[in-house]
């Protein structure tokens, strides 16, 4: 197939990262689906300050992603991914992450005592993260096998452990907006529990991917025999 061909089944526009912008229909779909939600988010937050701190991530995620556009493109399932975890993280911000409406039902309903959202999202960040880091890394450090699985799982969480860094001058810095940001809720293992979460959904993320490449590769040596027999 030629790398700029637009002419792709369904499952090809999943995973081909060479269509063009003017013709990849899902692509623009997600872009402009993500910049309403986004722009309907940052109406009244629950506090402003709170989801300035939180949208740096995002407002830089979304400029990378530009800016390197022209010369390395992700396949759209890659962008699928980046763009479920950016709309949950974003949901997060408008309400905090203290007080999203499901964790204020859980207190509600359930007396819990903390807020239980921040940890769905840390799972999701290695959930839906490592298969573009994957992608990457294979691309551009020819990665392969095993070592595409489990040094993408590894940097996903290298990059968990950062940002429980970068929290944490923030929170040194930031005085009690700060404190509030980083949201521990009184837990002195969060940020170990953060980063658990993070490296469970990476391995959760490979594993799947593991086994769809296991079913393909023995799906397609049962047709080889078939067409031999």
């Amino acid at each position: 197939m030629n790398r700029r061909s637009a002419t792709v089944s369904p499952t090809s526009s999943l995973m081909n990262p060479y269509i063009p912008f003017s013709r990849n229909h899902l692509l623009q779909v997600l872009f402009v689906s993500f910049l309403v939600f986004w722009a309907v988010m940052a109406i009244r937050p629950t506090d402003r300050l709170q989801w300035l701190l939180e949208n740096v991530l995002v407002v830089v995620s979304g400029l990378l992603l530009i800016l390197t556009y022209p010369k390395y493109r992700f396949s759209n399932l890659s962008y699928l991914c980046i763009f479920v975890f950016l709309c949950l993280h974003t949901y997060a911000a408008h309400h905090t992450y203290q007080n999203t409406p499901m964790d204020m039902w859980l207190k509600a309903s359930f007396h819990t005592q903390r807020s239980y959202f921040d940890r769905v999202v840390h799972f999701a960040f290695g959930l839906l993260l490592t298969y573009p880091m994957r992608e990457m890394l294979m691309r551009k450090a020819g990665l392969r096998g095993f070592w595409s699985l489990a040094v993408s799982a590894a940097v996903i969480f290298a990059c968990s452990a950062l940002f429980e860094i970068l929290e944490m001058i923030v929170a040194l810095v930031g005085a009690q907006a700060g404190q509030d940001y980083m949201g521990m809720q009184g837990d002195p293992f969060d940020t170990h529990k953060d980063m658990a979460l993070g490296l469970a959904g990476a391995i959760v993320s490979m594993g799947i991917v593991a086994w769809v490449r296991y079913r393909n590769r023995h799906l397609g040596d049962k047709q080889r025999n078939k067409a031999t027999a």
